[in-house]
């Protein structure tokens, strides 16, 4: 079903149909990361992360879309906290802070909008 190619540091799939978790691999004690789209008007980025791993708690200037494909993560919002599980998602505003850890092992698209 990966239909994609390299574009520059994006990895661009315009056109083709795609499994996003299939994109973007775990690996032990580590995030991993894959942007596939990446303009001016924002980022798509695949990220899997192991189990018990996160990002520390920071904002963003932009709205920010979070849809977990696989597994569970706590993110916490402006201090309130949310356990998301595969095909959930959250929008994180922007200038709020956000973190996340990883309950278990856990892949997430993340879309961010320059606007």
């Amino acid at each position: 079903m990966e239909h994609c190619s390299d574009s520059g540091a994006a990895r661009q799939c315009k056109g083709e149909v795609f499994a996003p978790a299939g994109l973007v691999n775990y690996a032990e004690g580590a995030v991993v990361s894959r942007t596939i789209v990446e303009n001016g008007g924002g980022t798509v980025t695949l990220f899997a992360f192991d189990k018990g791993e996160g990002l520390s708690e920071h904002a963003a200037p932009f709205d920010a879309l979070v849809n977990v494909l696989d597994g569970e993560v706590r993110i916490t919002v402006g201090g309130k906290p949310h356990h998301l599980k595969s095909g959930e998602s959250i929008i994180m505003p922007a200038d709020i802070p956000h973190a996340l850890s990883a309950v278990t092992a856990f892949k997430m698209m993340l879309v961010m909008i320059k606007a």
